[in-house]
């Protein structure tokens, strides 16, 4: 696979990565090595963009773009990558790229603070889901896992940890443990990582929680389909496109007071979305109900806001995990065992985060 150069790395970008990766310890002896832990990594950020799916397509990049990866000296080769990702924490690595992604957020955010008309607007809503890797596998021979956390407006990858034994909802508060503050951000999630330890763990850090009730929660489901909508307005929604009408009313109950309030903890509202779809040459609209709860307060955020949170939450699945499913191949890839897929995967949300943060929103383009 021969990679073409993308518009390369500029030398701010490329200081700021390189101080960012220093923190990553080299486990390497130091005997016999030729080439920098960091040079390293910087090469395979730069290729990973340009289609890069294994580690003999990292140095092919690297030669082919020369000019742009001229200060890291000899380019390194096939076998040097593999032992480097294979053998490199990928929680470190994950962690240097983390804050490197953060620091870039924060300033353009600085440079273009947009208008914000309200408080619920300027807040930071990021979703958290997994993802498994199906052609890796760990020691024990079960497939991969990664839980991701991703931000909503920005449409950036904040940071992901390995699911250690394919349990999803041990590893809930891990993964948001990597994240410094939660304090005002609001975590968006589906159905399964619906549980009152969770809850009582983003209230204790200063987060709040959107979460989609279902099964899982049999007895807050019942609860809240009999909660009195009748007497809640609703808020109706429009959308023409693509064949199809869809309309979503939005009806929000304040629980204080409530018994229902004590079902779960830190509960200060319930949402019921009902959504309706009238695709052309059909009949009939098809219609799904869906209810969620969340400690977000009147004060903290509107209906619209709230269903729109609600409705984005599946952008991680469109905008990440698909993305390195169809554009980076992530499933089809050849590097399979240690840590080698885990320190991809992060090098291709870093990949992604860098297109988007230039502006770029055809990943497959870019």
């Amino acid at each position: 696979m021969i990679c073409l150069p993308p518009q390369p790395l500029d030398p701010a970008e490329s200081i700021s990565l390189l101080q960012a990766l220093t923190a990553v310890a080299d486990p390497r002896r130091a005997r016999g090595r030729r080439h920098s832990l960091q040079s390293s990594l910087l090469l395979a950020v730069g290729a990973v963009p340009a289609g890069a799916r294994s580690y003999a397509a990292i140095p092919q990049w690297a030669r082919c773009a020369e000019q742009a990866v001229s200060g890291c000296g000899p380019v390194p080769h096939a076998t040097t990558f593999g032992r480097v990702l294979s053998a490199v924490d990928p929680v470190a690595l994950q962690r240097a790229l983390t804050g490197w992604v953060r620091a870039r957020r924060e300033g353009r955010r600085r440079r273009r603070p947009g208008d914000v008309r309200h408080l619920g607007q300027a807040r930071t809503v990021v979703a958290v889901d997994g993802k498994t890797l199906r052609g890796a596998r760990t020691s024990d021979g079960e497939q991969t896992k990664l839980l991701a956390v991703f931000a909503h407006a920005d449409q950036l990858a904040i940071t992901q940890i390995e699911v250690v034994g394919g349990d999803e909802l041990a590893a809930f508060a891990p993964v948001l443990d990597t994240v410094p503050v939660l304090r005002g951000v609001v975590v968006t999630a589906d159905a399964l990582p619906c549980q009152r330890t969770h809850a009582t763990y983003l209230r204790a850090r200063g987060g709040h929680y959107l979460f989609t009730v279902k099964g899982n929660q049999p007895t807050l489901r019942r609860a809240w389909a009999w909660l009195p909508w009748a007497q809640a307005p609703a808020l109706i929604e429009r959308q023409v496109g693509h064949g199809r009408t869809e309309s979503r009313s939005i009806k929000v109950l304040d629980l204080e007071g409530a018994p229902e309030a004590q079902l779960f903890p830190h509960g200060a509202r319930a949402i019921k979305v009902v959504r309706r779809r009238r695709c052309s040459g059909r009949a009939k609209p098809s219609v799904e109900t869906v209810y969620a709860i969340t400690s977000l307060g009147h004060h903290d955020a509107d209906p619209r806001l709230l269903a729109g949170w609600i409705s984005s939450d599946w952008t991680i699945e469109n905008c990440l995990h698909g993305v390195r499913d169809v554009t980076a191949g992530e499933d089809h890839s050849s590097v399979r065992t240690a840590s080698g897929p885990q320190g991809m995967a992060a090098l291709r949300n870093t990949a992604i985060n860098l297109i988007r943060l230039r502006g770029g929103t055809n990943i497959a383009a870019a």
